[in-house]
Parts: structure tokens; C-alpha cells; sequence
């Protein structure tokens, strides 16, 4: 089993050599989504094994779902604009996060105002913002904010340590042993 975490550059050549020896392969490595397909059809023609999740803390990928939930009741509710803040350590080289963009495909999935997802800014009112801030020391907070000139809704995700992500990965891991395929956090 090998569990990935490394950088975007690395990480496709990284996961086919793991497939192409029959290593099982738990990938958190983000900025790599323009070539999630192929590698997942690599996976499936050398009949290997690839979980690949943006984050692998549990009370995140409750947070996901949570999210989701909301974006589905606030559908019906156009007074509200939504926006997405993360706040990660100033040496987090991706912005926006693989968290946050994970967030608002499930914003973007459930709320049929929004059609993509803009960093900082944007004069389209079909994209959902996320703004990124970078601070010490920040393992990791996630903020979905829906707005209103009469009130906020905002639900929050924040990370104490860096623990909850090695967990998961490592719960994942154990999951994973014996499976053939490619998988998700909703699989797990």
C-alpha cells in the first residue's frame, strides 16, 4: 500500500508506477484534477486499486456532506449569495485548496445558480468566490457563508492539528487493502 502526498508535478507519475507494480494507492495530492480521468482509467485497464480524495479528515468529509445538504435547502432561497473562506499556513502551496474547491463542486452540484467556482473575485454571478488567506499557524479552516441583506448562514470546518488527515489516510489505507478499482471518501 502506498499512501501519496506529494506535490502536483509528481503525483501522476507517481501513481502509475505504483498501479503498474500492483501497489494500491491512497492519493490526497491535489492540483492534479486535469488529469484525475486518465489516471483513473489507467487504474481500471491495469486492474489496480486508487482511493484519491482533496482531504482525508472525517469531520471534512462530514463537512461535505453537510454542505451539500445546505446548498440543496438553499436552492430556493436567490436572496442568499454564497461565498467560500479558507484559511491554511503560509507554506500551503495550492490556493485554493483542494478542500475548498471540493466545496464548491458540492455548492456548484446543488445549487443551480452557480455554474463554476472564481478565486477572489468575479463579476459573474453564476461563479461562486473563494477567497484564501494564508496565516501561521493555520492547519486548516473552511468557512461556506451564505449571505443575506437580513442575515448569515455560515457553517464552519476547522482543523486543530494536521492528525485528522494522517488518520484518515491511514483508516482509508486499511479499507482499501484487498479492493481492486477506483474509489472515493463516499466509497470508504
Amino acid at each position: 500500500m502506498a499512501i501519496e502526498f506529494t506535490q502536483p508535478q509528481s503525483v501522476v507519475s507517481n501513481l502509475k508506477a505504483c498501479i503498474d507494480k500492483g501497489i494500491p494507492v491512497v492519493c490526497g495530492t491535489t492540483g492534479w484534477a486535469n488529469q484525475q480521468q486518465e489516471v483513473e482509467h489507467f487504474c481500471k485497464v491495469k486492474n489496480g486499486t486508487l482511493l484519491y480524495s482533496s482531504n482525508f479528515s472525517l469531520g471534512v468529509n462530514i463537512f461535505f456532506k453537510l454542505n451539500e445538504y445546505l446548498a440543496r435547502m438553499m436552492d430556493r432561497y436567490p436572496q442568499y449569495e454564497v461565498a467560500i473562506d479558507e484559511t491554511h499556513h503560509t507554506q500551503k502551496k495550492d490556493a485554493p485548496s483542494g478542500t475548498a474547491i471540493s466545496l464548491a463542486h458540492g455548492v456548484i452540484k446543488n445549487l443551480t445558480r452557480k455554474k463554476e467556482w472564481a478565486l477572489e473575485t468575479t463579476e459573474n454571478p453564476e461563479a461562486l468566490v473563494i477567497k484564501s488567506f494564508r496565516v501561521d499557524p493555520a492547519p486548516g479552516t473552511h468557512v461556506v457563508k451564505y449571505k443575506s441583506v437580513i442575515d448569515d448562514i455560515e457553517i464552519t470546518h476547522t482543523a486543530h492539528s494536521r492528525e485528522g488527515f494522517a488518520l484518515g489516510a491511514v483508516l482509508v489505507a486499511e479499507w482499501l487493502a484487498g479492493k481492486k478499482g477506483v474509489f472515493t471518501m463516499d466509497d470508504f
